[in-house]
């Protein structure tokens, strides 16, 4: 028994390696690997394994550990962040879509709790996949990515009550309010072992393990308290995922957390792979072989179905337009957690061998096809946009439902000219937008969340609601007459079209734009964007300076190396990108070597404050030439001698390292 227990998961594990490194090379999520192997290897496919005790324990064992790490890496905080997406958006986008496959079911014959449980079933999606396909694109961090993961996350969490409505759906009405208050009853003696665990016996055992310093006696006492909480749910009619799932939200309320999710996700991810196996060897490849065609219409339809349902839900909270098609086609797949939710059907007989097949079909085909949807969702969504753009009410969708209120209010603020316009208001946005307000830089902010425009407008700040990748609303923040323009969003597709706007309202207009990858460099560049700011070149030039403190190094040499660093390293990547410099072009750093610009800030303790530029001299005596001067939002150019400074004026001077280094001192009121 333990050495064919032994051999099933050597063969298992041999065909998952063998078929998830075809479809790594093909860029197939590794869901869609473990599904194909199930299908190969089981008694439907090749027949080398069946469907037997091992296998469903393990499937068991890893539904247990998935549900254990959800609850153990949901953060209440970041959760509370993005509660209106969350909780109001995943509620909705469930609702609807069960509403709409029970019109759809009921039409086609189906009983009304077939109908709702199918609905439950539908309305779930995959959010190993959408996530794993978000990350591969960097757009985690988009609005269309962040609004899907919100609404994953409450799908995640909506299991725990649909696990509960599935035994009260396949009861007559007679047992209903019996069965409602048994649940009452079973939920509050959870809730309340649930409390006494979160503040007393968790931390306790924690904190006796923890002293000992033992990784494997962590990890044991992890897993024992996993298994006994789903074990206590077990034993009183409840599900093992529900325990697992509390288990791993009292342990994400303490300090050991993160430990314990370090230990626990190599054991998750093995078992999960056991999951998806086992629901593959379940799949009749016969079946889905004789009802292909059926079958492939039935998944259109789903996908069309839950891909309507996924955009009017940020509709209706007010995002634009091409946030919400994005954001549907990304939800348009049947997820994870239906196959455990499928399994209950079958067991309660809300679903027929032949309907559980169907199902299975369908969800494998949804899961197979999102990456090229999720791809290629961008093409729909401009095609759609520009043909709803020539109305009123279109442009009204295009933007955004809160749009023009929000618009009307910023009308009554003055023009503004030579300006800062900053797109996002993320943490690069912040950061701009704090820097330029201390500079006394005159600046206006584009998003397109309209949550946080309206909290970041009580706070005072100068924020515009809108999708920057349109003319009007670059218009509308005075495109024409800024002087400078920062991107700082994640959507690599969204600051392409940014780039190529502002620079045809105006073509003056210095362009600079953040990139998480080299590889999205050459394209910017191309657009016609002035400065791209590659995220991975930032970081490892952060590391650089780090390494350098560590050893001491004196901070004049460190900013020395990391100038040239700079300087060299972003000529290199603007080389690999195609902008090289032609024979006709001039740079300082390159025609003028050992010369450098800097900006030096002339403190109130500063002895040049009040002194004309001729009384300073400072060609004779420092070295340098001043080029211009800011003071406020005005740029005086190659100012006269008779220029008096003034305290908080910013010089922009010409000179060697070591000159500009010395005449630092009298800026900043260290001599006199």
């Amino acid at each position: 028994m333990e050495l064919s227990l032994l051999a099933n998961v050597d063969i298992l594990l041999g065909f998952a390696i063998l078929i998830l490194t075809i479809f790594y090379r093909f860029q197939f999520p590794p869901v869609l690997g473990f599904l194909v192997t199930g299908m190969l290897i089981g008694p439907y496919g090749l027949g080398i394994l069946n469907v037997g005790e091992n296998v469903e324990l393990n499937a068991d064992l890893g539904v247990v550990f998935l549900l254990f790490t959800i609850g153990v890496d949901l953060s209440l905080k970041e959760l509370w962040k993005m509660k209106k997406a969350l909780f109001l958006g995943g509620t909705l986008q469930i609702l609807l879509t069960t509403f709409l496959v029970l019109i759809v079911c009921s039409y086609l014959g189906f009983s009304s709790a077939t109908s709702a449980f199918l609905g439950f079933l539908i309305s779930l999606s995959s959010t190993a996949i959408v996530l794993k396909v978000l990350q591969d694109r960097n757009e985690v961090y988009t609005q269309h990515g962040k609004t899907s993961l919100a609404i994953l996350i409450f799908q995640d969490l909506a299991i725990v009550p649909l696990i509960l409505i599935t035994p009260l759906l396949a009861g007559d009405s007679l047992n209903f309010e019996g069965s409602l208050s048994t649940v009452f009853l079973k939920g509050s003696l959870i809730i309340l072992v649930f409390i006494l665990s979160a503040k007393f016996l968790v931390p306790c055992i924690f904190y006796h393990v923890g002293r000992t310093g033992n990784k494997e006696l962590f990890l044991v006492s992890v897993v024992f308290i996993c298994l006994s909480t789903a074990l206590l749910t077990s034993s009183i009619g409840l599900s093992l995922a529900l325990g697992a799932f509390l288990a791993g939200i009292v342990i994400s309320g303490s300090q050991y957390s993160q430990q314990a999710m370090g230990n626990i996700m190599p054991l998750k991810d093995m078992f999960m792979s056991f999951f998806f196996v086992s629901v593959g060897m379940l799949l009749n490849t016969g079946y889905l072989l004789d009802h292909l065609p059926t079958l492939i219409l039935a998944s259109i339809a789903l996908i069309i179905i839950k891909t309507v349902a996924g955009a009017i839900v940020p509709l209706i909270l007010g995002y634009p337009l091409r946030t919400t098609i994005l954001t549907g086609l990304a939800l348009s797949q049947i997820g994870e957690f239906s196959f455990v939710l499928s399994r209950l059907g079958v067991e309660y007989s809300l679903l027929t061998e032949e309907m559980y097949q169907a199902f299975l079909a369908v969800a494998i085909i949804t899961m197979g096809v999102t990456p090229f949807l999720i791809s290629a969702s961008y093409k729909p969504a401009e095609f759609i946009i520009k043909k709803v753009s020539g109305t009123t009410y279109g442009m009204k969708l295009i933007h955004g439902l809160y749009s023009e209120p929000i618009k009307e209010e910023e009308q009554a603020e003055p023009e503004m000219k030579d300006h800062l316009i900053v797109v996002g208001f993320g943490f690069s946005g912040r950061t701009v937008s704090k820097a330029a307000k201390a500079a006394g830089i005159p600046y206006i902010i584009v998003e397109a969340n309209p949550e946080t425009v309206q909290q970041e407008k009580q706070k005072g700040e100068k924020i515009h609601y809108g999708d920057a990748t349109f003319e009007a609303v670059l218009e509308h923040a005075g495109v024409k007459n800024a002087r400078v323009l920062i991107i700082g969003i994640s959507d690599a597709a969204a600051t392409g079209k940014i780039v190529e706007t502002a620079k045809q309202l105006n073509p003056n207009v210095c362009v600079i734009a953040k990139v998480r990858d080299l590889q999205e460099m050459k394209r910017l560049n191309a657009l016609g964007a002035d400065e791209i700011i590659p995220e991975e070149y930032e970081t490892s030039v952060e590391i650089f300076v780090r390494m350098l403190e560590k050893y001491l190094v004196p901070r004049e040499d460190i900013e020395k190396l990391v100038n040239d660093m700079r300087a060299n390293g972003y000529r290199m990547l603007r080389r690999l990108s195609g902008n090289t410099c032609t024979d006709s072009e001039f740079s300082i750093k390159d025609g003028l070597q050992g010369i450098e610009i800097q900006v030096l800030k002339v403190t109130c303790g500063s002895s040049f404050d009040g002194k004309t530029l001729a009384d300073l001299n400072f060609r004779k005596k420092h070295g340098v030439t001043v080029l211009s001067v800011r003071r406020g939002s005005d740029l005086i150019y190659t100012p006269e001698g008779n220029f008096i400074l003034q305290a908080k004026d910013a010089c922009i001077l010409l000179g060697k390292p070591e000159d500009l280094c010395s005449i630092r001192r009298f800026f900043e009121g260290v001599h006199g």
